[in-house]
């Protein structure tokens, strides 16, 4: 029999049982994961004093772009085909004065008819903004960290555009290029590095040529002989053009459907108009100054309401016609300042733009301020179930009752007096008034 070990490993010293305990910790410390606060040891760690900087009127803040396209501003790898860029940054002359915001960022590579430009006042950057954006700068050797504000609080999408006037000026001075071939270049740099927007404008251009193709026009001549013509369209479309009033529905059985409020008032344009409805959820009051007589009055109105769908319908349809009353003002000349500090979403700027003025004239027309005024009379309905009175909103569209009774009536309204007041109703189906022609002497 062996002897037994167990007394043998007792008899070391205490210098000895020291060494073997250090040495299972250190065993012990390699199998387990090092923890956050060795790592952050490991990493150099540095507490430093932030610096929040505001932005200054005479200093431009820091601009952030990036690249859809793909391009490195930095050149290839490991030194190969490098490129160097140019960066410029254009403000507007006015920038001081007005504080618009406007700037635009270029990029340009050398030896290359590409320049990458980025606009704080177009394309992506008109979008809603719904967070802020800064730039930090850690200086390790003073230990601070300064929190700067982007330029105009946004991030600029660098788009390729074909290069400047200057070099092409001196192309055309070397080079005679023919109108079809600058085409077919501009078709090659919009395929290999524009956007998939450029690409669908390059594709509507190229079918807009198509009509001094003498071919094409053969065609389009044999096409429109064997359409029929639909008169009925035709007199629907007359009428739209007379009366300027928005879509609608002859045939509908109930006030609601003769003008379809979602015809007037589109899917993606509800998400901005709640600033009425957020008011009421937060318990604010609505200012007198900054919206119409008519919505004012329908405030308390809207608080009764018990269903909140109801309730938030209502109070955009309070919204839309603050917008088309303010878009009025605005494009007036005696009520040009009393809208001045109203601002209007984009979305329905550009739609007010597009539906009721003229791209050759910053004036509006007397038939578009018809039509506008079309708009705003129709949502009036909608909000009072079709039985309004006149006098609040002939007050907002500066307009004498007497007037704005025509408007009424060529909607297919119809004029009834209760309790000695003016009351204004829709009969459905509608009838329109008919056209009285000038006989001939």
């Amino acid at each position: 029999m062996k002897p037994e070990q167990g007394p043998v490993t007792h008899v070391e010293d205490n210098d000895e049982q020291a060494t073997t305990a250090k040495k299972k910790n250190k065993k012990r410390k390699r199998d387990k994961p090092p923890s956050l606060t060795t790592v952050a040891q490991a990493a150099g760690r540095v507490t430093a004093k932030v610096e929040l900087i505001p932005d200054q009127p005479n200093k431009t803040p820091p601009l952030v772009g990036y690249f859809p396209s793909g391009f490195n501003p930095q050149g290839g790898d490991q030194g190969e085909g490098e490129t160097t860029t140019r960066v410029r940054v254009y403000r507007n002359m006015n920038e001081r004065k007005h504080k618009t915001g406007r700037l635009e960022l270029v990029v340009s590579p050398t030896e290359s008819s590409v320049e990458f430009v980025g606009t704080s006042y177009a394309g992506e950057a008109m979008a809603p903004q719904f967070c802020q954006y800064a730039l930090g700068v850690l200086d390790k050797d003073s230990q601070t960290l300064k929190i700067v504000p982007i330029a105009s609080n946004k991030i600029f999408r660098l788009e390729p555009r074909v290069g400047s006037s200057d070099i092409a000026d001196k192309e055309e001075a070397n080079v005679e290029v023919t109108k079809g071939q600058q085409a077919d270049m501009k078709a090659m740099l919009d395929t290999r590095y524009g956007t998939k927007k450029s690409l669908r404008r390059s594709k509507k251009m190229n079918d807009l040529l198509k009509e001094n193709d003498l071919e094409s026009q053969k065609d389009l001549e044999k096409k429109i002989k064997s359409v029929k013509i639909n008169k009925g369209a035709l007199e629907s479309a007359t009428v739209d053009t007379i009366l300027n009033i928005p879509p609608y529905d002859s045939s509908a059985t109930i006030p609601e459907l003769a003008y379809p409020l979602d015809k007037i008032i589109l899917k993606g344009e509800w998400d901005f108009l709640q600033d009425i409805y957020e008011l009421l959820q937060v318990g604010k009051e609505v200012n007198s100054s900054a919206y119409p007589s008519f919505v004012c009055n329908r405030i308390q109105k809207l608080r009764e309401l018990k269903d909140d769908t109801d309730k938030k319908v209502l109070a955009c349809i309070f919204s839309y016609i603050t917008h088309l009353v303010k878009f009025k003002d605005q494009n007036s000349m005696d009520a040009a300042a009393s809208a001045k500090n109203h601002k209007i979403p984009s979305i329905l700027r550009q739609k007010f733009l597009t539906s009721f003025s003229h791209p050759e004239s910053k004036r509006l027309s007397e038939d578009k301020i018809h039509l506008l005024i079309s708009y705003a009379l129709v949502l009036t309905l909608h909000a009072d179930n079709f039985q309004t009175n006149l006098v609040d909103i002939a007050k907002d569209l500066r307009m004498s009752e007497v007037n704005l009774r025509h408007h009424y009536e060529k909607l297919g309204c119809k004029l009834k007096r209760e309790k000695n007041e003016l009351l204004v109703t829709l009969p459905v189906p509608l009838q329109f008034p008919k056209l009285k022609q000038r006989r001939r002497r």
